[in-house]
This record gives structure tokens, sequence and C-alpha cells, in this order.
């Protein structure tokens, strides 16, 4: 069978699962939601899986067997106007990998289970990884009050959809019961095209902090203060913003980015006498991430002072790296080896995933698949069947492998 066509197909399908756009749109607890996982039922049936859907929106497919589990799953909803293959991708060929080996012939022995979450992305509601975080006994009560841009609570979007938003802190499983999550997902980068690889082993999730960086100046009429000796917030800030880029093209695997700005007084006479600027860097490794932004500190000194400003920074956001666990990076890299491709890729993965919370139940291992010229969140985005073909036959020697 053309397992890569088939998960091409059943994309196709699922798309249409949407609001009217140019993209496919899929937010959580919502008719396009409901619509979704009728499908992914189907799939789940076909692979020989018992579907039940539990108190955080997450439907699970279960097959029995003896000693801990191994969970496959990513989450089913999209940011607005996406692709096609993020996070619904990797449940598609999760269920695509069990329903080949159940047409083989070939029995697991161990529980296995697939998860198609609800909601990965957070654009509905300002939180996200709901379901991995439940399971993993990390979950926040606190996010049941939040409320999306109609003044709905998650609450009771949760509970009308078939959930228990009161029974969901309740999900947190035993880490003595699950032996790993295993997540496919499309690169979302350009590394694995460049390379000419079908798919890629992930070493990791990135750790992620953002900053808010404030450079205050003085303002002043722009038409009658002489450039010498201006206190221009703006310049001084721009100084920042290609040091922090130059600075961070020469570390391996991180980035910084300047993803917001703000100039006050923002008039068309005026010399900006503040601006603010979000910088985020992400890196594999929390050492190397916090050396950088020390880095950044110095540096922000250095354009403040050279400008006449004053400067200020605070870190608003953290996120740990999350390590792949090196047995399975490495049981994945043996079985694309075993599908007749050489020369395995390895490469951090810079975006969050659900693997990033299930890392707070047990040992996480990824894998990539090529997508064209690197495109995601965006209705470009494409994965070949060719390439989805290769990472069925590498997961579900995966699967096989970890039987042994």
């Amino acid at each position: 069978m053309d397992w890569g066509r088939i998960a091409q197909e059943r994309l196709a399908e699922i798309a249409t699962c949407s609001l009217p756009g140019a993209g496919v749109t899929r937010f959580p607890f919502t008719p396009e939601h409901r619509d979704a996982l009728n499908l992914i039922r189907v799939w789940m049936d076909r692979a020989g899986l018992v579907t039940s859907l539990d108190a955080a929106g997450t439907l699970v497919g279960h097959a029995p067997g003896e000693g801990p589990s191994v969970l496959l799953g990513s989450h089913q909803d999209s940011v607005r106007d996406a692709g096609r293959y993020d996070g619904i991708m990797g449940i598609a060929l999760a269920c695509l990998a069990l329903e080949k080996l159940r047409v083989e012939g070939i029995a697991l022995g161990y529980p296995v289970e697939v998860l198609a979450f609800a909601d990965e992305e957070g654009v509905r509601f300002p939180t996200a990884l709901l379901g991995p975080r439940a399971l993993a006994g990390t979950i926040d009560s606190n996010v049941f009050d939040m409320v999306d841009s109609d003044g709905v609570r998650l609450r009771d979007a949760l509970d009308a959809f078939g959930g228990k938003s009161d029974d969901v802190t309740a999900l947190g499983r035993n880490p003595a019961d699950v032996r790993c999550y295993l997540e496919v997902h499309i690169e979302q980068g350009p590394v694995l095209e460049t390379r000419d690889s079908p798919v890629g082993v992930v070493t990791g999730i990135c750790g992620i902090e953002r900053n808010t960086v404030t450079f205050r100046g003085e303002t002043g009429h722009a038409g009658t203060v002489p450039m010498q000796g201006r206190s221009d917030a703006l310049v001084a800030a721009a100084d920042f913003i290609r040091a922090a880029h130059d600075a961070a093209r020469k570390v391996q695997d991180l980035r910084a980015t300047v993803v917001t700005c703000r100039i006050s007084p923002g008039v068309a006479n005026g010399i900006p006498d503040l601006t603010e600027l979000t910088l985020e860097i992400r890196a594999p490794n929390d050492s190397i991430r916090e050396d950088f932004a020390a880095k950044m500190k110095a540096e922000a000194k250095i354009c403040a002072d050279r400008r006449g400003t004053s400067f200020a920074i605070e870190r608003t956001y953290l996120q740990p790296a999350v390590p792949c666990a090196q047995n399975l990076c490495d049981v994945l890299s043996k079985s694309i080896a075993a599908t007749g491709h050489a020369g395995v890729v390895t490469l951090p993965s810079g975006a969050t995933h659900d693997a990033s919370a299930m890392a707070d139940l047990c040992d996480i291992g990824m894998l990539f698949v090529r997508c064209r010229h690197g495109l995601s969140h965006r209705p470009e985005e494409f994965a070949s069947a060719e390439n989805m073909g290769v990472a069925i036959d590498v997961l579900a020697n995966t699967l096989m492998v970890l039987g042994q």
C-alpha cells in the first residue's frame, strides 16, 4: 500500500474541517474541531484503536498490551489561515504507522495510545498545551477561567464540547505506566530540504526567553533639535537590534529575534524619547541562551551610552530547553537507516511542540518531516507523500524495535 499517498488524501480531507479562508483555520472546541475528530476516529478505528474523549478534550485511541504504554500524538488545531500539515500530520502518520503494522500482521505486545490534542497553538484562548499538560500533571486550573475574543470561558467551551473541566487535574498519568512519547511533525524550517533528507531526528526542543528592552531618551522637535547631542531612543534601539542580530548569527543553533517594537511619542515631528522592544532568544542549550542574554544586556548598555539614553531589561517569559531522550534518538536514527536512508540528519526544534509538555511525564522523541521551502503556518505549507511515507516506515519500525 502507498501509505504516503493515503496520508496525503486524509490530510486533504481533514483540511476541509476549517473556517472559510485561504488556508486551514481550526480552533479548539468548535464545530470544525468536532468535524475533525469524527475523521480522526475513523483513522483510529482502521488502526485497531478504541477511542474515547478525555476530560481535556483529547481524543485518545488505545490498543491494549502488557507493560507501560508508548504514546504517540500531536495536535489537531491550527493558527488562522494555516497549512494542512502542522500538528495534524503527526496524528495522521501515527495512525497510519499502526494501521500498517496491523495490515502486515505485526502485533506489538505493549499498550499504545494515539493522542489527538485539542489545543497546542493557543490561538483561541491565551493558553496552550492543555492536553499534554493535563497528562503530565502540570496543568494550572486557573486557565479554565480564561476567555476568548467573544468572551467565552475556556471552562464553558470545553464542557460544551464534551470534556469535563472539573476533572482535568485528575488526568495526570503515573510515570511508571508510560514508557515514552513520540511525535512526528513537519520541520517548519529549511534544514532537511537543504540536506536533501526526507526526515530528521530531533535532538531537543529549544528553550525560550523573552525580554522587554527599554531605551529612554529625550524628545524634541524633529526639525529644530540639531543632530549632534540628540538623545534618540529609537537610534539606540536600532543599534541594539542590529547588534543582537549580528551576534546571534555567530552562535550555532541560537535564534534571536526582535518580535515587537513600540515607539513614543510616535508623531511625525517628534524625536523618539522611548523605544520598547521584545527580544526573544531560543537555543537548545539553556546555558548558551543565558550567556547570550547576559551579553545582550551588556550590549544594551553600550548602545545606550553611545546614544545618550538610559536602558532597562526585564525578562518576561521563560521556558527551559527540553532534550529528547538519547535512546529514542538512537532508535529513530537506526530506523531511518533500516528504511534505506543513509546519513541521518539530527537537528534541534526551535518551535515548541506538545512533546515539550509531555517531557514532564516521560522520555520524548521527535521525528521531523521535510517541508517545502521550510514554510509553515501559512497555506503554502507542504510535505510530500513520498516524505510522509518514509516517516510512516520509520515510525512503524521504531514501534517494532521498542517491542523487542
